[in-house]
């Protein structure tokens, strides 16, 4: 099989889950984060140093690649793999988030999505059918459903309506689906309404699909929430496909929900923070901006292996004072770097049962 999920053990004192998902392009430990390369590129980072991070997959972007440079011109540079100079998995994104977010004055009914480009005013139609064919061309290793979605808070109607014509575009994208070589996931929506997650999830487990995401949060609901949501969910999601929280990324958002049985991230927060002079540590965020790091020697941590943490906290500062652009660069690195250490050292604690400390330990450190 070009596609497989193993779960090969769960933390005996949480539902935090260590497993295995095999792709033509090659395995992923999970729980695992992405990073996000949203137009064929993670910014500021080439392949070499994304692979020194430790990532194993990455994401782009369909609807972005859609736009600029286009599927076809994609297709034939040989597809993103080779696009991108990356021989690892890579999941691609349906665009139906990026619809509800970036596309002006966007129309959707039963057939698809009607929206004006944000890059030159082109009208663009999507439908579920026509995000499967972009998909293909791009060659990505995991496509997801074309999906409806709609901002938190909002009337039950509003979701319901949203949540059960992503279901009828899921069973349409499965139809359309026709590479052997890539996976389609579907993605459960409903809101912060239990009964309409439940329903949405058992529709789309009957469907049969090979991966399971959790969409429509992040969108406006509190942390709390977005927990409590999660909660209520992943038990109707069979155990032996993979879970996918899609574009959720605090380092404290990552470890809840890999308690409750998430395996798959992914976020633009580490390298967008890393553009403006924030580091994640285990101590918290470092703004490195803030004038009590002019005289710094200390690196970001002492035991991270990333080249940003060969230098001193002063000499980063230095970096974004002067607008070098050195500084972007190595605090994405340095981000992305602490993302995998963090989710690399969960799958650790997983494995020897003592998640629970594991998290409770990072927290303390994060808010304390």
């Amino acid at each position: 099989m070009a596609f497989q999920f193993e779960l090969l053990h769960q933390d005996s004192g949480s539902g935090a889950r260590l497993g295995r998902f095999a792709t033509p392009h090659g395995a992923v430990d999970t729980p695992a984060f992405m990073p996000v390369g949203t137009q064929g590129t993670v910014k500021g980072v080439d392949a070499g140093r994304l692979r020194e991070t430790g990532a194993q997959m990455i994401l782009a972007n369909t609807y972005h690649l859609l736009l600029r440079p286009g599927a076809e011109t994609v297709a034939a540079l040989g597809g993103l793999h080779a696009l991108m100079g990356w021989d690892g998995p890579i999941l691609t994104d349906s665009g139906g988030f990026q619809i509800f977010s970036l596309a002006e004055r966007a129309t959707i009914d039963e057939q698809g999505a009607v929206f004006r480009s944000h890059v030159d005013g082109a009208r663009i139609e999507l439908s579920p059918e026509q995000a499967v064919a972009v998909q293909e061309q791009l060659g990505s290793d995991v496509a997801m459903q074309l999906d409806h979605v709609v901002a938190l808070p909002n009337e039950r109607e509003v979701v319901a309506e949203a949540m059960r014509r992503s279901v009828r575009w899921a069973e349409r994208c499965r139809a359309a689906a026709t590479r052997p070589d890539q996976a389609l996931f579907a993605i459960v929506q409903g809101g912060l309404d239990a009964e309409l997650r439940a329903e949405s999830a058992e529709r789309l487990v009957a469907l049969d699909f090979a991966g399971y995401a959790i969409g429509g949060l992040s969108v406006g609901e509190t942390p709390e929430e977005m927990y409590q949501t999660l909660r209520g969910t992943l038990p109707h999601l069979p155990r032996d496909r993979p879970r996918y929280l899609m574009g959720v990324g605090r380092p404290i958002d990552l470890l809840e929900a890999i308690g409750t049985g998430v395996d798959f991230f992914d976020c633009v927060m580490p390298t967008r923070n890393g553009r403006n002079a924030l580091a994640f540590t285990d101590r918290g965020p470092l703004r490195l901006r803030n004038q009590k790091y002019a005289l710094d020697r200390e690196p970001l941590e002492p035991d991270c292996p990333c080249p940003a943490c060969c230098h001193s906290r002063g000499y980063l500062r230095h970096l974004f004072q002067a607008n070098e652009m050195l500084g972007p660069v190595l605090l994405s690195i340095h981000n992305l770097t602490y993302y995998q250490r963090l989710v690399a050292r969960a799958r650790q604690a997983i494995a020897e049962d003592r998640f629970t400390a594991f998290y409770e330990a990072r927290r303390h450190g994060w808010i304390g």
